[in-house]
């Protein structure tokens, strides 16, 4: 991830409640999935039964980011070009797609 150059505007949107819950229930949820492996790799559990668990953290996780992309497109970027600095957000957005696409 690109650090943040000294001239570079940072367009912070501060989340509702209810999304900022939604949200971190979701966080919440799957930390509690992380757990539940860690508990089965210290019981041996079968690998796939643990794989299927990893496959069912990575779903979620991508769906809080797409959830959070979302949001950033339609608050920060939608104000960053308003404000006159919308072309350092979208390629900054561009960056973060390609990471998460990896």
């Amino acid at each position: 991830m690109k650090n943040q150059t000294p001239n570079q505007v940072r367009h912070v949107h501060h989340r509702s409640d209810p999304d900022k819950k939604q949200l971190l229930n979701r966080l919440k949820k799957i930390e509690g999935q992380v757990r539940g492996i860690q508990k089965m790799v210290e019981e041996d559990r079968y690998c796939v039964d643990i794989l299927v668990q990893i496959s069912a953290i990575n779903a979620a996780l991508k769906k809080v980011g797409f959830a959070m992309m979302e949001d950033h497109v339609h608050h920060c970027v939608s104000d960053a070009i308003q404000t006159g600095s919308g072309q350092e957000s979208i390629t900054e957005l561009i960056d973060v797609i390609k990471q998460f696409s990896k």
